[in-house]
């Protein structure tokens, strides 16, 4: 990746953390609204999010994208494992619990909420935590990682 495109992406990732900041979607009490159900704010978002999502897909697709680099994206289809059921699950508690998904923790800790550097390290060591046991625990074979690999196509 040449400097261009790193320095590329940090932009877009710093004006995204703008966006997060800006549209309240970091908002522990809005994320805890949307846990108790009292405000369709954050799954009118979840919703935009899924919509676009599909749409950027479909173009993928269509138009045969390349990366920056002129990679091919190469989207595969991946089959239903209970596992993710689970882990979602253990997600959405640490989501409700801590206020924060694994990208908007940068975004608070970017906008001064320094006691957030506590929930990165949780995510962190859950992160390790995994690889370490990875071998230990029931998967299909698509999901185990070669050593030095991102799981990225």
């Amino acid at each position: 990746m040449t400097f261009k495109n790193k320095l590329m992406t940090l932009l877009v990732g710093i004006y995204f953390g703008i966006v997060l900041v800006k549209s309240q979607v970091i908002s522990w009490f809005n994320i805890n609204d949307m846990f108790h159900f009292k405000d369709p704010y954050m799954y009118l978002v979840i919703c935009s999010a899924i919509a676009v999502g599909m749409v950027s897909i479909f173009l993928i697709r269509r138009f045969e994208a390349r990366t920056i680099e002129g990679e091919a994206i190469v989207i595969k289809q991946r089959p239903f494992h209970p596992g993710n059921v689970i882990g979602g699950t253990i997600f959405g508690m640490g989501w409700a619990i801590t206020g924060a998904c694994p990208g908007p923790i940068y975004a608070y800790i970017g906008a001064g909420n320094f006691l957030m550097i506590f929930t990165f390290m949780g995510a962190m060591t859950g992160m390790y935590l995994y690889a370490f046991f990875q071998s230990r625990l029931p998967h299909t074979e698509w999901v185990r990682l070669k050593p030095g690999s991102t799981g990225a196509s």
